[in-house]
């Protein structure tokens, strides 16, 4: 009978989850708000903590998801109807690199390194900060970019232009900090980097944000400034 009584806690909970993520319209995982997430984490554990207590019954699920379903109700129907409070309730896109330049403090306030702003842009066909011209974290927590022209399309095919030899870029520094094994990795080393940065009127790579390196394009530097 405990079985019993547990399969059918689970059913009617699926069923309800179910149909309120309907009734709600939730978006797709990889689009959902911070809010969205948390909402779904609290649904589970409200249905989870409603099936294995023995004191809670079907009652208990059904009104326990009505309640939480109705306040999420009520928040996106004031994000509707007023647009002021998006910005608030939702969040909004942050711009993080603009005209090619990384915005620092759009970073910090979003508590977003490089590493991770790298891995975004990868997954947008961008294997170098210096292919960007534009670059939007979404309130999602996904990117979406714009590159500079010569990286943008049309692609080469569209012009019957065959292809060259594709170069892989090199982070070299990040956050003042050098990375040894990429900089021995790409053939140089510690003078040949000095040079390059004293040329750029850079005396310490510890004044260096970001910089990368690739055969094509060479030494690409933003500085703390």
């Amino acid at each position: 009978m405990e079985f019993l009584e547990l399969a059918i806690d689970l059913l009617f909970g699926f069923i309800s989850l179910f149909f309120l993520t309907k009734l709600l319209g939730k978006t797709q995982l990889n689009q959902i708000t911070t809010f969205d997430f948390i909402s779904a984490l609290v649904l589970g554990e409200l249905v989870g903590n409603a099936v294995f207590d023995q004191e809670a019954g079907i009652g208990h699920i059904i009104f326990a998801i009505f309640i939480w379903g109705t306040l999420i109700y009520i928040l996106e129907f004031i994000t509707q109807k007023w647009k002021g409070t998006r910005a608030f309730l939702e969040g909004r896109p942050s711009i993080i690199i603009k005209r090619g330049k990384i915005l620092r403090d759009e970073m910090k306030r979003n508590k977003l390194d490089l590493n991770q702003l790298k891995q975004l842009l990868r997954t947008k066909g961008a294997f170098s900060i210096n292919e960007v011209e534009y670059a939007i974290l979404e309130t999602d927590g996904t990117v979406n970019v714009m590159k500079k022209p010569q990286y943008d399309y049309p692609l080469r095919e569209d012009f019957q232009i065959h292809g060259t030899n594709i170069y892989l870029t090199y982070t070299i520094i990040i956050d003042g900090e050098v990375l040894w094994d990429n900089l021995h990795e790409a053939g140089f080393d510690e003078n040949w980097l000095m040079k390059e940065l004293k040329k750029r009127k850079i005396n310490h790579y510890q004044d260096v944000f970001h910089a990368e390196w690739s055969q094509k394009e060479g030494l690409h530097v933003q500085s703390f400034d």
